[in-house]
C-alpha cells in the first residue's frame, strides 16, 4: 500500500526530535543517514525530490531505525556502512567502527612511501581492513599482509577486501601479535586497544555499550597491547624501516621512552583534529 506524497521533512523532523529528545547530539544527521537507508535511496534524491511515494513498510522500517539510534547503538552498525578516507567500508558489531583520526596515519604513510617504489608493508590489529586497504588503492606496488586475532574481524575486512576487489592483493592472517613472525616489512601501521581497563565505562554508551571491547581495551594502563605492537615491530621491521602507531592522547611520553628502549628513532608525534597528541612516528635502528 502506498502512501500519497509523504513529506520527507516531516519524516526527518519526527526522527530527529524522538533523537534529540534522548541526547543524540548529531540527531538531525542520523535521521537523514536512517531515512535514506529505510528508502533506498540517496541523500542527493531526497533533496531533489522531497515528497515521494512511500509504502507503510518503509515507514516503519525507518521508524525501527530511529529507535535503534535511540537506545545508542552506532549509525554505522544500523546502516553496515562507514566512510573512511576516500572509500565506504562495510562494518558489523564484530569491528571498531573507523574514525577520521585513524586517517592521519594513512596521510603520514602516503608522506613515507612513494607511489612509483615497493615494498612490504604490515597492518597489525586490522580490524575492519580500513587503513590497509585505504593504503593498498593509494600505493597499488606495494606488498601488503594484516593481522588481527579476532576471527570474525577478519571475516569482515575480508569483505572489504573483496569489494574493493583487493582480495588478491592483500594476505590476511588470524593472529595475537606475539605469534607472528612472518615476513620483514618496510612499513608497519597500526591502530591497536590503548583505552585503560577502567576508564572503559566513561566512554559514550554508543561506544561502551556497543563495540568489540577486544579492539578498544588496552590493559591495565591502557599500553599492554601498545608495547606488544612496538616488540613486536621490532623484530619485524626492517633497518630503517618504519613504524606509525596510533596512540591515546595521553600516552605519548611514555610510549615514546618504550620505542626509544626497543630500538627506536621518534622521528615526530602528530596531532589529531582535536589538536590531541595521536599517531607517533618511529623508524627501526
Amino acid at each position: 500500500m502506498l502512501i500519497e506524497m509523504i513529506n520527507i521533512n516531516s519524516l526527518l523532523n519526527d526522527g530527529q526530535k524522538i533523537l534529540s529528545n534522548s541526547s543524540i547530539k548529531t540527531s538531525m544527521l542520523d535521521a537523514e543517514i536512517l531515512l535514506c537507508c529505510a528508502l533506498k535511496r540517496s541523500f542527493k534524491e531526497l533533496i531533489i525530490d522531497r515528497k515521494i511515494n512511500i509504502k507503510i513498510n518503509e515507514i516503519n522500517i525507518y521508524k525501527n531505525l530511529i529507535r535503534r539510534r535511540k537506545l545508542g547503538e552506532p549509525v554505522a552498525y544500523i546502516v553496515k556502512n562507514k566512510e573512511f578516507w576516500k572509500h565506504s567500508f562495510y562494518v558489523d558489531k564484530n569491528v571498531l567502527i573507523p574514525r577520521p583520526d585513524s586517517e592521519i596515519i594513512i596521510e603520514e604513510a602516503l608522506k613515507l612511501i612513494d607511489i612509483k617504489n615497493k615494498g612490504f608493508i604490515l597492518d597489525i590489529g586490522t580490524g575492519s581492513g580500513c587503513l590497509v586497504i585505504s593504503l593498498a588503492k593509494e600505493r597499488p606496488n606495494f606488498f601488503y599482509s594484516a593481522i588481527d586475532i579476532s576471527k570474525k574481524a577478519l571475516k569482515v575486512a575480508k569483505i572489504n577486501a573483496k569489494m574493493h576487489q583487493l582480495e588478491n592483493r592483500i594476505k590476511f592472517y588470524q593472529s595475537c601479535v606475539d605469534n607472528f613472525f612472518k615476513g620483514k616489512y618496510d612499513l608497519i601501521i597500526s591502530n591497536p586497544p590503548y583505552i585503560n581497563k577502567f576508564k572503559l565505562k566513561y566512554l559514550d554508551k554508543d561506544i561502551f555499550g556497543f563495540e568489540p571491547l577486544i579492539a578498544l581495551e588496552g590493559g591495565l594502563n591502557g599500553s599492554s597491547v601498545l608495547n606488544k605492537v612496538i616488540k613486536k615491530s621490532s623484530s619485524l621491521l626492517k633497518v630503517g624501516g618504519k613504524l606509525i602507531l596510533e596512540i591515546g592522547f595521553d600516552q605519548k611520553l611514555k610510549t615514546m621512552k618504550f620505542l626509544k628502549n626497543e630500538g627506536f628513532y621518534v622521528n615526530k608525534v602528530v596531532k589529531d583534529y582535536g589538536n590531541n597528541d595521536r599517531c607517533i612516528i618511529s623508524t627501526k635502528t
